[in-house]
């Protein structure tokens, strides 16, 4: 079960290609499964099944299944997107036209952006130019300098714009951290060119690269598929990202770093992160709830990070989380007497 569990993801591209092949209602079956099914059933899962750990002997066993999992994803998410782009022009009805968009921007969701993110840590440049070319296919590529040097930097602090603050409504969160990460990913990519001697805006600059390469992917996207698939394939993206920002959102919302009189701030620890166990969210989006320990040691593949019981739990599963954060005074209620007690332990 340790391995077999992150086959779950292939019920994602399942579902899709479910969606891509019929009409009205019926291509809403990924939104039904992913928000509706995977949620009630992680409320129904005893909690013993949620707290699997591997032996120490077992984490010092190099194992290339974890790692061939993750390069499987990147043909089959530019497969996807083909697919979806050429059945467009077969679209007759506005629920269907819905139905599939919102599809592929799950695919653009779970495993163009968060396993692009997997990826995007890695040492290795080709694991890395993996993660870009998942990220482009969600248009999200500005993601990697952001996240990598920034958001590890900043996370619970008023200078990362993905951090989520107490009260603060997601819908204006979306914007806030999806233009704000934005502008930083130059900043940063701006700053290492001054460090590294290079003009601003030469090739070396991660975001000039990443800028090219997306005007490239909408031209031919245009080229080849005119206006109804360049709009569609965009939608696709954006709904990509809100599932981007509305998991940035739970997973740091009111857990604020303290900062010292020097004007800095403590070091990341457990606490300033949310996390949660339930086995379907972690598995289907490669432990990326287990995000206490990802920022603790942001190095540590997927299948390594492990739970602490210092790191303080939501009350379910990402999808579950992420469905009660779209009704702001309820998702109030129940996180910020829940964030008080985190921040109040962790003094």
């Amino acid at each position: 079960m340790k391995r077999l569990k992150y086959f779950l993801i292939f019920l994602l591209p399942i579902t899709v290609g479910i969606a891509f092949e019929s009409e009205g209602l019926f291509s809403f079956i990924p939104l039904f499964v992913f928000f509706g099914l995977i949620p009630l059933l992680e409320l129904l899962i005893p909690k013993s099944w949620n707290t699997d750990e591997a032996s120490e002997t077992d984490l010092s066993q190099p194992d290339s299944f974890y790692n061939l999992l993750l390069y499987s994803l990147v043909p089959l998410q530019w497969v996807f997107l083909l697919y979806f782009l050429s059945s467009q022009h077969e679209v007759t009805d506005p629920l269907t036209w819905w139905g599939r968009v919102l599809a592929m921007g799950l695919m653009c969701g779970i495993i163009g952006i968060n396993v692009g993110h997997e990826l995007g840590h890695r040492n290795s440049k080709m694991e890395r130019f993996l993660g870009e070319l998942l990220l482009l296919s969600s248009l999200e590529n500005h993601f990697l300098p952001y996240h990598n040097r920034g958001h590890h930097t900043n996370v619970g602090t008023p200078e990362d714009p993905a951090s989520a603050r107490r009260n603060e409504v997601l819908f204006a969160f979306w914007f806030r951290s999806q233009i704000g990460s934005y502008i930083q990913a130059w900043q940063i990519e701006i700053k290492r060119m001054q460090i590294i001697r290079k003009a601003r805006f030469s090739l070396s600059n991660k975001m000039v690269v990443y800028s090219i390469a997306q005007s490239i992917l909408l031209v031919l996207i245009f080229w080849n598929f005119g206006k109804g698939g360049l709009f569609a394939f965009v939608i696709a993206a954006v709904f990509g990202m809100i599932l981007l920002e509305t998991v940035n959102y739970i997973e740091h919302y009111g857990l604020a770093r303290k900062q010292k009189p020097n004007g800095t701030y403590e070091l990341v620890k457990r606490h300033h992160s949310w996390n949660s166990n339930h086995l379907l969210g972690r598995a289907i989006l490669f432990e990326l709830s287990r995000h206490s320990e990802h920022h603790y040691k942001p190095d540590k593949p997927y299948q390594l990070l492990n739970r602490h019981e210092s790191a303080p739990n939501m009350p379910t599963g990402y999808p579950g989380m992420m469905l009660l954060s779209l009704i702001p005074p309820l998702f109030f209620r129940v996180m910020n007497k829940a964030a008080d007690q985190v921040l109040k332990a962790g003094q």
